[in-house]
């Protein structure tokens, strides 16, 4: 397995403390922070390993503060309740004796009802398009070298883009793409840890969406980060198969940028829902 997807799983593989309390490691992936998927992730594998027969179908989350890489992060489990069909989590991560992020979840025994969704947008497939990391390799010209480092940094996914980026940003560009990515190798037949993996990659594309209508220097200073974060899971699915992004931006104000995703699995599947607010302040 690739090293960097194992060790993916290593950082998604939390400590038990006691029946509702786990230990987890971060990541420094280049941010200042610690990667908000991460936080989400870990939170959600918490949430998972109080449940038996349960699958997680949605979640709502707030980022509150940084999370620091070089510290653990403490997950406590609330089992705010069990039903019949339907289960509920809350949990909070804590650093440094302070919530960093709190999160709720709800899991679902299996059943069968109605079916029905949206069509996934007609796109090239995967194959026929490049690495997103071909085009950072071009970019040197146009991009800051602090800000290229980052991007060429490698990490556990792939992702290629059906839009070519434009990292001159010299006019403004509708608030929306398509990016397909996966896991870099397979990964075990595990549904709950598929669903953890996709939490922790739904969050890299979304801010970014709602900067593409401002044509914004890379140069422009700025502060961002997620403020919230919430999913939806429709269908079974795996991150080490071909999956399709599909993002837009409906609105951008107060210094806050709101963005959705839907994730189609390669036959037209939808799988998961997506919905984030994230701050974007312009500080120059």
């Amino acid at each position: 397995m690739d090293k960097l997807l194992e060790d993916l799983i290593r950082v998604m593989t939390l400590e038990r403390l006691e029946d509702n309390l786990f230990r987890g490691q971060s990541r420094d992936i280049g941010s200042p922070q610690v990667y908000g998927g991460q936080v989400l992730g870990q939170a959600l594998v918490a949430a998972s390993a109080t449940m038996s027969g349960r699958m997680v179908h949605s979640l709502h989350a707030y980022f509150l503060r940084r999370g620091d890489f070089n510290s653990p992060i403490v997950y406590e489990v609330d089992r705010a309740w069990d039903g019949k069909h339907f289960s509920t989590r809350r949990v909070i991560a804590i650093q440094h004796g302070e919530q960093i992020f709190n999160m709720s979840a709800s899991f679902q025994a299996p059943e069968t009802g109605l079916d029905h969704q949206a069509q996934m947008p007609i796109v090239p497939p995967p194959e026929s398009l490049r690495d997103q990391d071909t085009y950072y390799r071009e970019a040197g010209a146009v991009v800051p070298r602090g800000l290229l480092k980052l991007m060429e940094r490698r990490r556990p996914f792939q992702f290629r883009p059906v839009q070519p980026p434009d990292f001159a940003r010299t006019a403004p560009q509708p608030a929306c793409k398509q990016v397909w990515f996966r896991a870099t190798d397979p990964l075990p037949d595990d549904e709950a840890l598929h669903r953890c993996l996709l939490a922790y990659a739904s969050d890299f594309q979304l801010l970014d969406t709602a900067l593409k209508p401002h044509a914004l220097p890379l140069t422009t200073k700025m502060a961002m980060a997620s403020i919230d974060h919430a999913m939806w899971f429709h269908r079974d699915l795996r991150v080490d198969d071909w999956l399709l992004y599909v993002l837009d931006s409906p609105s951008a104000s107060g210094a806050r940028g709101f963005s959705r995703g839907s994730i189609f699995s390669r036959d037209g599947r939808l799988l998961a829902s997506v919905a984030q607010e994230g701050l974007i302040r312009v500080l120059e």
